[in-house]
C-alpha cells in the first residue's frame, strides 16, 4: 500500500520532530519533509506535493490561517490543524475549519508515557482520514499502537432496561472526520419542536465549548456543550466535551447525559459507540440513531445495538459524506434502517418523531 506523504510545517523545531516521531512510526505515513514557517513549506511543495500537511497557526513570517487559506485557493491539499490553540477552542480554530482544514488536533503532549501514545493514536489516525478524505480509498488499519477498546471498558452491554414506550423520543449522533459541517447544516435544519439531540463528535478537549457555541447563534434550536446531568429536552442539542465520554441516562420520564473520563473507546474518546450503547440500554425503541461522516468504524457496533434494541437507525449516505468510514461499517454490519443523504435527515428524524406522537398521543 502507498504510504500517505505527510509535510510537517510548524515553527517549534521539537515539535516538528515530536510529530516526525509520531507519524513515522505508523506504517502507513511516511514522512516527506519538515518546515519552520510557510515560506519554506512552499518551497518544498514546489518540489513535492504531500499528500497531507500538518499545520500550526501560530508563526513567525506568516500565521497558519493566512498559509491554510493561501493553499486551498491555490493548490488544495488536505490539511490538519495540529496548534495549542485547539486547547482553547477559540474562534481561530473554528476559522480554521471553514478555510478548509480537515481537523483540528492538539500538539502533542509532552507529559505521561499514557498521554504521549493517546496522542500518537489522535494523530496518526487524524492524518490518515485527512488522507482519505482525498483519495476515498484508504483504508484504515486497525489496532495500531495500542490495544483498541470497546465500550466494554466503560458501560457493559447488558440487557436494555425495560422502559413503558413514552411521547420523548431521544436522537443520538456520532460523527467523526467533516462532521463540523455536517452537524452545521443538520442542526440548523432541526425545528424547535424536535427531539431532544445528544451528539458525539470526535474533537479536542477545549474545541466543544467555542463549537456548540457557534452553532448555537445559527440555529433556531439550543445548542450546548453537555454538562454532567444535563437533562435532554426538546428543541435542545448536547455536544459531549472533548476528551471525555458522555452517557445517555434515564430516571423516571427524565432522559439526561452522564459525562465521565476512561480510556479510548474505538480509539476515541468521547467515542459514539458509549453513546450509541448507552441509548440503547436507556431509552430503547425511544431512540434515533444516526451515524453521519468519519473514518473508522466507532459507532457501527452501537448503532446495532440500537436498532436491535428497537432504536430507528439512519447513516449519512457516500456521496454527501467527506469520509465514507463510519457510515459504512454500520451499514455492512446490518445496522441502518435507511441510508439516505444529509439534507434528508432532519425531514426522516421529524416524521418518525411525529409519527410516534400521533400513535403514543
Amino acid at each position: 500500500m502507498k504510504k500517505i506523504k505527510v509535510l510537517i510545517v510548524d515553527d517549534s523545531a521539537l515539535v516538528r520532530q515530536t510529530l516526525s516521531d509520531i507519524l513515522s512510526s505508523d506504517p502507513r505515513i511516511e514522512v516527506m519533509g519538515t518546515a519552520g514557517d510557510p515560506f519554506i513549506a512552499v518551497e518544498k511543495i514546489g518540489r513535492e506535493v504531500p499528500d497531507v500537511i500538518t499545520l500550526d497557526i501560530e508563526m513567525p513570517r506568516m500565521d497558519g490561517l493566512t498559509f491554510l487559506k493561501k493553499v486551498m485557493s491555490q493548490h488544495p491539499i488536505p490539511v490538519v490543524v495540529c496548534s495549542s490553540l485547539a486547547v482553547k477552542g477559540g474562534e481561530t480554530a473554528l476559522r480554521a475549519l471553514e478555510y478548509g482544514a480537515v481537523d483540528i488536533i492538539h500538539k502533542p503532549a509532552m507529559a505521561t508515557k499514557q498521554m504521549i501514545e493517546e496522542s500518537r493514536t489522535l494523530i496518526c489516525d487524524a492524518v490518515a482520514a485527512a488522507a482519505q478524505a482525498r483519495r476515498q480509498r484508504l483504508s484504515p488499519e486497525s489496532g495500531l499502537f495500542q490495544p483498541k477498546l470497546s465500550a466494554d471498558v466503560i458501560l457493559s452491554r447488558g440487557k436494555p432496561v425495560t422502559h413503558l414506550e413514552t411521547t420523548e423520543k431521544v436522537v443520538a449522533v456520532g460523527a467523526s472526520t467533516g462532521g463540523t459541517e455536517a452537524l452545521k447544516e443538520f442542526l440548523c435544519a432541526m425545528p424547535r419542536d424536535c427531539p431532544g439531540i445528544v451528539i458525539v463528535q470526535h474533537m479536542p478537549e477545549g474545541f466543544t465549548t467555542a463549537f456548540s457555541k457557534r452553532l448555537d447563534s445559527l440555529c433556531s434550536i439550543t445548542v450546548k456543550e453537555a454538562s454532567n446531568n444535563d437533562t435532554v429536552l426538546p428543541g435542545h442539542a448536547l455536544i459531549a466535551p472533548g476528551n471525555r465520554h458522555m452517557l445517555l441516562k434515564r430516571s423516571g420520564a427524565r432522559y439526561y447525559v452522564e459525562i465521565m473520563d476512561g480510556p479510548l473507546v474505538s480509539r476515541h474518546r468521547p467515542s459514539v459507540d458509549v453513546l450509541f450503547r448507552s441509548a440503547a440500554r436507556y431509552a430503547g425503541s425511544n431512540a434515533i440513531g444516526v451515524i453521519m461522516t468519519g473514518m473508522g468504524d466507532d459507532g457501527a457496533k452501537g448503532l446495532l445495538e440500537m436498532k436491535e434494541s428497537g432504536a430507528y437507525t439512519i447513516a449519512q449516505n457516500e456521496a454527501t459524506c467527506v469520509v465514507y468510514g463510519m457510515p459504512q461499517e454500520a451499514v455492512k454490519l446490518g445496522a441502518v434502517d435507511r441510508i439516505l443523504p444529509l439534507e434528508a435527515i432532519p425531514s426522516e428524524i421529524m416524521s418518525v418523531y411525529r409519527r410516534h406522537l400521533t400513535k403514543t398521543g
